[in-house]
């Protein structure tokens, strides 16, 4: 389900990447909480990066869980970023099922 574009600020925009930049999803969370937009990026962010340390726990006993299951997060991360530059709030797939379970 797509949202139409949602007019933003140059300022909503940097914090909405920086939501899929790894361990950067907590700067939005922490700053930005007042926007709607930010805030569900960051939500979105913060599944991604936990899936991430997911991955990587659980590549010591699977290694070929590595390339895999980064490739997927990195991409996921990408078209939230593609996201958050054309003004929309476009769910994840999975992720989105997760942050919904997320209050903060």
């Amino acid at each position: 389900m797509h949202n139409p574009s949602i007019e933003q600020d140059t300022d909503e925009k940097i914090f909405g990447m920086l939501s899929y930049l790894s361990i950067l999803c907590i700067f939005p969370l922490l700053f930005k909480r007042d926007s709607e937009f930010v805030l569900f990026h960051g939500k979105q962010g913060l599944v991604l990066f936990i899936g991430e340390v997911a991955v990587f726990i659980l590549s010591i006993v699977f290694p070929w869980l590595l390339k895999l299951g980064l490739f997927v997060l990195l991409g996921m991360s990408f078209f939230g970023i593609i996201d958050v530059l054309r003004g929309r709030k476009t769910p994840l797939p999975v992720v989105s099922d997760i942050v919904g379970r997320i209050s903060i």
